[in-house]
């Protein structure tokens, strides 16, 4: 499935103790697609040879909020020799997102380097979490933020079980960035407890979020599951089951 990815986050401790055998096995599950966290200890070259071996593309990748304000040109260069497209900023550490003014330093930040990266031809992404629906002003943070910024430099990738989690409703955001939303993250949450489960095996109202996915022009699906009860490589076999005839 060519729109159906893997963040591979999910599978962190696999990949560990065994990078090029667990990519692997993504493969051979049917993922044609990963959104990368690590390199695996690989320079930029040796995994794209190992990811063209395999027959993976990668799509995205998430870097750290750091590297893209002390290094972005390497980051750059990194995605050119990997093959990736988008270049998501993953995570805001707690310290840096105390204050309305907190945001207003991210805000600045991203407009910046949209800037950079849309002139290397590539694409800057924002990845949610629930601590964004923090107001500030009557407006959620994750709001003002992509209202402050330019589509065309910062785009979204929604994390739909943050959303669900921060109580707001995963369609109703699909709808509202329809158009800059080329990434979204299929996570699904437990009826039992709240916790992260596989895809279609949760409380997400899946067929109303593919039809609103395919609406707003969504190119990419990539699965994620951030804490697996089970064994990681049956939890994403799971999800891509679920997902492989419906996206």
């Amino acid at each position: 499935m060519a729109n159906l990815a893997l963040q591979l986050y999910t599978l962190r401790d696999l990949l560990e103790k065994d990078f090029a055998g667990t990519l692997r096995k993504v493969a051979d599950i049917g993922y044609q697609a990963v959104e990368l966290h690590t390199y695996g200890g690989l320079t930029p070259v040796q995994l794209r040879n190992l990811l063209d071996d395999l027959g993976l593309q990668a799509v995205s990748a998430h870097v750290a909020l750091t590297r893209i304000e002390s290094e972005l040109g390497n980051v750059l260069e990194e995605a050119k020799t990997i093959g990736f497209q988008y270049i998501v900023v993953p995570w805001l550490p707690p310290e840096r997102r105390q204050t309305k003014e907190d945001y207003e330093k991210l805000i600045a930040t991203l407009a910046r380097a949209g800037d950079e990266v849309a002139q290397a031809g590539l694409q800057l992404v924002y990845h949610n979490h629930d601590f964004e629906f923090t107001k500030f002003d009557g407006e959620f943070m994750l709001d003002t933020l992509f209202a402050k910024t330019d589509a065309e430099r910062v785009q979204a990738e929604l994390d739909l079980y943050w959303i669900h989690r921060a109580g707001e409703d995963p369609v109703a955001y699909i709808n509202k960035y329809a158009g800059r939303l080329d990434l979204l993250h299929m996570k699904d949450a437990s009826a039992a407890d709240g916790s992260f489960a596989e895809v279609g095996q949760g409380v997400l109202d899946w067929d109303k979020i593919i039809a609103a996915a395919k609406d707003a022009g969504v190119k990419w699906y990539i699965v994620e599951q951030d804490v697996c009860k089970t064994d990681a490589l049956a939890c994403i076999q799971t999800s891509f089951a679920f997902l492989q005839h419906r996206v």
